[in-house]
């Protein structure tokens, strides 16, 4: 069975994974978040490891964080990494690229004519890189726009 990997801070980039239940409800997944109340509540019946935070722009949350993606990609052996952001999705993308992942990045729905910067840290190892506005393949040339997932 397929395994995937959906990881991504909590709140809207929670919300947007969340929001994918159709196609991850019947996989075999784990999630990667912060440790919040919002996380634990929607995240209640599922496995999940905490991540380290805050993240954006955070030197060593990102060297803790990558210490972190190094113990669980090498434990749970997913096929897929799922992410929407933010920062912390960057050491699970590189790091999962090493282990054979495939990698899946869904650009986040309110940035239309710029990138974000974990989008651009995460374009150059992105399988499947899509967006949601039209707009948006113009900051990403190899993106896919899939339209809204709201």
């Amino acid at each position: 069975m397929m395994k995937i990997c959906l990881v991504g801070s909590s709140g809207g980039h929670l919300t947007h994974l969340y929001m994918l239940k159709p196609f991850w409800k019947d996989k075999d997944r784990f999630w990667v978040t912060f440790d919040k109340e919002d996380a634990r509540s929607v995240l209640k019946d599922e496995k999940m490891y905490p991540c380290y935070f805050p993240t954006n722009r955070n030197l060593k949350m990102l060297i803790k964080n990558t210490g972190l993606a190094w113990k669980i990609l090498r434990k749970e052996k997913p096929d897929f990494i799922i992410s929407s952001g933010a920062a912390v999705a960057v050491p699970f993308f590189y790091l999962g690229k090493l282990f054979g992942a495939k990698t899946i990045y869904i650009e986040v729905f309110d940035r239309i004519d710029h990138a974000t910067l974990t989008g651009r840290m995460v374009y150059p190892v992105t399988d499947k890189f899509i967006v949601q506005w039209e707009e948006q393949k113009k900051v990403y040339k190899k993106a896919i726009n899939l339209g809204s997932i709201f």
